[in-house]
């Protein structure tokens, strides 16, 4: 099993069960004729594979649309994706605090829960806590652990999401190569009593990428975010798509080298990264020096929440560092919008930011760009994480080979 989403549909007369599913969620076929144009199979053809769906309970009939035939009669019966028949689990880790979520199969969130939860006391810990936070999460939305379809998960690191492990994470110690997918599975099993699901991982900043560029932009079609915690990171997604590169490594700006950090050493060992400088803990670190209380990014935000003067000044300096980096990667990319997240993202940093990405950026790469915040806070990880499991569960192959184990 691989953990990439992807899109694989196809038209004529090859088109599947999985290719009127995905023409029918997408919304651009929406009524049997509808689909029949768009594919090019007959009636009957189209009835068939249709009736494959409703019987595995995926496929729904709505209110009638309007009339397909210029001649009038009776109007079309719409189609609907039946989101009620799966449930997804979605989990987001950050390197102190978690939050685990049930969500319908259409991004709603039927129960969620945060807590303290510690990345450093390794994935055997963490993950058997996830698990039962997930059973706890089921019985108070009110569904059985059967309704469980699959697992997403956002984790602080770089993911090879072909094998759902993390790839030497600076800020994860004991994760490295660990097998998430099977733990996590064998966590929830147990605590919920559950059959094994799909898990897939992915890195945080993309998934909140993810998740806020389908909920609240679109149709940008090139979408950043950039998430400054205790550590840096940034998602990218493109047509739609979350960019990874060749083995997911793309938006680890967080140890791109600066000037500035010559002297600073990164927690990835290496001197002289942009984190090292310039991320929440970074912060928080030079708010200790001066006798301020604070031990991580998480502290910073609420420093930064009760108007402390020395964490606002801290906060701009540091989006001055990011925005010099941004201004690279606005004028490579040349996003629609660059969203700042994260602990840091409030007013003091998004000004460090524009400052120097406008004075740094070309002025063609920014004549069209929106700097923004997040618009789901806490709960992007969350809406992406469940996202990225429909998305891969209900693609056309998937489809396919999901009616058939059910033998519809």
């Amino acid at each position: 099993m691989t953990g990439r989403p992807g899109r694989t549909g196809r038209a004529g007369s090859q088109a599947s069960a999985g290719d009127l599913l995905e023409l029918v969620r997408s919304g651009r076929a929406t009524t049997r004729g509808a689909l029949q144009q768009a594919t090019g199979l007959s009636r009957a053809t189209v009835g068939q594979r249709l009736d494959r769906l409703f019987r595995a309970g995926w496929l729904r009939e709505g209110a009638g649309g309007p009339v397909d035939s210029p001649l009038g009669g009776r109007p079309s019966i719409t189609l609907e994706f039946d989101d009620a028949h799966a449930v997804v689990l979605a989990a987001d880790l950050d390197t102190r605090h978690a939050r685990a979520a049930v969500l319908s199969l259409t991004g709603e969130i039927l129960a969620e829960h945060g807590g303290t939860l510690l990345i450093e006391d390794g994935p055997d810990a963490v993950l058997g806590e996830l698990g039962g936070w997930f059973a706890e999460l089921l019985e108070k939305a009110g569904h059985r652990p059967e309704e469980v379809c699959g697992i997403g998960l956002a984790v602080p690191g770089p993911v090879d999401t072909e094998t759902g492990r993390v790839v030497q994470p600076p800020i994860m110690p004991g994760w490295d190569g660990y097998d998430i997918r099977g733990r996590l599975v064998r966590a929830f099993t147990e605590r919920a009593g559950a059959p094994a699901v799909p898990v897939l991982v992915d890195n945080d900043a993309n998934l909140m990428a993810y998740g806020e560029q389908r909920t609240a932009y679109p149709e940008c079609s090139a979408f950043v975010l950039v998430k400054v915690s205790t550590g840096i990171g940034a998602g990218v997604v493109v047509d739609g798509s979350v960019f990874r590169g060749i083995d997911g490594g793309a938006g680890d700006i967080g140890h791109i080298r600066v000037p500035e950090g010559a002297q600073a050493l990164c927690r990835c060992g290496s001197y002289g990264c942009l984190a090292a400088v310039a991320s929440g803990g970074a912060v928080a670190r030079r708010l200790a020096e001066a006798g301020v209380r604070a031990a991580s990014g998480s502290d910073v935000r609420d420093l930064l929440a009760a108007g402390n003067p020395e964490a606002a000044a801290l906060a701009r300096e540091a989006g001055r560092r990011v925005g010099d980096v941004l201004a690279t990667v606005v004028t490579l990319l040349n996003p629609g919008v660059l969203m700042i997240a994260g602990d840091l993202a409030g007013t003091a940093f998004l000004t460090g930011v524009r400052e120097l990405l406008y004075q740094r950026a070309l002025p063609r790469s920014t004549a069209h760009l929106d700097v923004v915040t997040s618009r789901l806070g806490e709960r992007a990880g969350l809406v992406g994480a469940g996202a990225m499991v429909v998305e891969y569960l209900y693609a056309p192959d998937r489809v396919e080979e999901r009616l058939a184990a059910l033998g519809v």
